[in-house]
């Protein structure tokens, strides 16, 4: 019986379990990978099988899917011997001129693997997804310092223009009034050099010409222009990443962040790991992302289970009543494993899924326009409170108080 045998170095060709054919490959990790992807086998091989008019049993399930679709007679080896052909590799790789001898085939065996784990290390890191999820972690990172760091600059020019703490909200706007210097030579154009508009600034002007704060030497005014500059610094390389990451995300998961938008739609599939891994895992799945701690303590002690995680970042899910938000956070789950899935698979932009998924929230919001009624320990019918991060009491016997998830 002749069969086709694929091995790490190559192809051979056997008969009666002798080697008569070998197809060695040349770059043995790119060539052997793409037989097992299906991309395709040496052209040497399939006209040498074509010339011999005769059937082969296959070892591997892609080769045998690449020769049958070039027409070939083929059929699957037996698991037995599969078996046989597994254990005697390397005297086979040896028989057919790929090795000078079986210590030697073991070497380049070894020399395979390794070639082969960089090469998947190397299309891993290549991954779009991965520099995405950095890009999102580098954001996160800087929102942090920035707002450590502007705590820290309103408290120390905040000795010298302590005013300005409830004049200017922004971290950005409060360092770019802190960079220009001491209070006394803050004037109008100072303030609109700084962002603010006419009638805002007029009134920082007066606001900085009656402090009641304290004077600062030299050298602190020196430092605190100094950490305001670099807060300043931190917001443009901010917005640089913000654009940088809207376009990494268009490009690679265009649907799911049209249905989550692009801040939520980041932060999944960091928390999912890739594109790849969030678009096999179920609505159900998706919807409590970022919630694992609440859902075990769920599972512990019997509470009610959370209904949303990083989902509840979504503007229609924060900004919905309370008694809503589970429905449409289900709601939004569901369109947002499709639009993974067709992501992950590079069918485009489908408008469709954001239209239904706003038709859905809106039908929610009509249809449960009003919170249901709750039985009070009485028995008597309740009407629940709407108000947003409330707190109540389980009534279930010993229920302790939990927060409304």
């Amino acid at each position: 019986m002749n069969s086709a045998v694929l091995t790490e170095l190559g192809i051979l060709l056997l008969d009666d379990g002798r080697v008569s054919k070998a197809f060695p490959f040349d770059d043995p990790a790119g060539q052997y990978v793409a037989v097992r992807r299906g991309e395709g086998a040496p052209n040497a091989l399939i006209r040498h099988m074509e010339e011999m008019q005769v059937g082969f049993e296959v070892n591997d399930a892609a080769l045998l899917s690449i020769l049958r679709s070039r027409g070939l007679d083929v059929t699957p080896m037996p698991e037995a011997g599969a078996e046989r052909v597994q254990e005697s590799k390397t005297a086979l790789m040896v028989e057919a001129g790929l090795a000078s001898d079986e210590r030697d085939a073991s070497a380049r065996l070894r020399d395979f693997a390794v070639s082969l784990s960089s090469a998947r290390v190397a299309e891993i890191s290549s991954s779009p997804d991965l520099h995405v999820i950095q890009a999102i972690g580098a954001l996160d990172e800087i929102d942090k310092t920035s707002n450590m760091l502007g705590s820290r600059l309103r408290e120390w020019y905040g000795l010298h223009f302590p005013e300005l703490e409830n004049l200017v909200d922004s971290v950005a706007g409060y360092a770019r009034v802190a960079e220009k210097g001491r209070r006394d030579g803050l004037a109008r154009g100072s303030f609109e050099e700084a962002g603010f508009p006419e009638e805002k600034a007029g009134m920082l002007e007066l606001v900085a010409r009656n402090s009641r704060g304290g004077d600062i030497s030299d050298a602190s005014l020196a430092m605190v222009r100094e950490l305001a500059g670099q807060l300043i610094s931190m917001q443009e390389l901010r917005r640089s990443l913000e654009s940088h990451l809207g376009e990494g995300l268009d490009e690679l998961a265009p649907n799911l962040s049209a249905v989550l938008g692009r801040a939520v739609a980041a932060r999944l599939l960091s928390r999912a790991g890739s594109l790849q891994k969030l678009a096999s895992m179920p609505s159900s799945t998706i919807q409590v992302l970022g919630a694992e701690k609440a859902l075990f303590r769920s599972v512990r002690s019997g509470t009610d289970p959370p209904k949303h995680g990083l989902l509840f970042q979504h503007h229609l899910i924060h900004s919905a009543p309370r008694w809503q938000r589970g429905k449409i956070a289900r709601a939004i789950a569901a369109k947002a494993a499709i639009a993974a899935r067709v992501d992950m698979y590079g069918e485009g932009l489908n408008e469709t899924l954001v239209e239904e998924m706003n038709r859905r929230v809106g039908q929610i919001g009509s249809k449960y326009a009003n919170p249901p009624e709750r039985r009070d320990q009485d028995g008597g019918p309740r009407r629940e409170a709407g108000g947003r991060g409330e707190r109540h009491r389980d009534e279930r016997p010993g229920g302790r108080r939990r927060d409304d998830r």
